[in-house]
């Protein structure tokens, strides 16, 4: 019931990604293929990262980009802050999923928090490593101020 639920949200708030998330798990559940839900569960989230990360690699592979723009990447501003940018964002996801691994059960915060951000501040879900990253953040600070 709860991956109908995600579905119709996920086509009201036109949140494509969750929709067909939902849509893909309920069909492996109707058609009895929970036995994939461990290996989706272990390997997903790299398998999404693999492939986002092809998509990164892909303008430099097909001549869209070429060396002298990797090379003012180095020597503007712009680029510059792009690349602290890059490295705080992976320094700050690989926290969020070290808290994901130690407390798998944040994910679903951090669906309805996600669910949340579309649908009332018609957000784009970036995915659940960022908003870790971000949860992690927030729960380092809290434990800072409050222990």
């Amino acid at each position: 019931m709860i991956l109908v639920v995600f579905i119709i949200i996920g086509i009201v708030a036109r949140a494509s990604i969750l929709a067909t998330a939902a849509s893909i798990l309920l069909i492996l559940k109707l058609l009895s293929l929970q036995r994939f839900f461990p290996t989706l569960e272990r390997r997903g989230l790299e398998l999404g990262l693999l492939f986002l990360m092809i998509s990164v690699l892909i303008p430099l592979v097909n001549g869209k980009m070429a060396t002298k723009d990797l090379l003012n990447a180095f020597l503007t501003v712009g680029g510059v802050c792009a690349i602290i940018g890059g490295v705080l964002a992976t320094y700050l996801n690989g926290q969020g999923l070290y808290m994901l691994k130690m407390d798998p059960a944040l994910m679903m915060g951090l669906v309805i928090g996600t669910v949340i951000g579309i649908v009332f501040f018609k957000g784009i879900p970036v995915g659940p490593l960022m908003a870790a990253a971000i949860a992690a953040i927030l729960f380092k600070i809290f434990n800072y101020i409050f222990r």
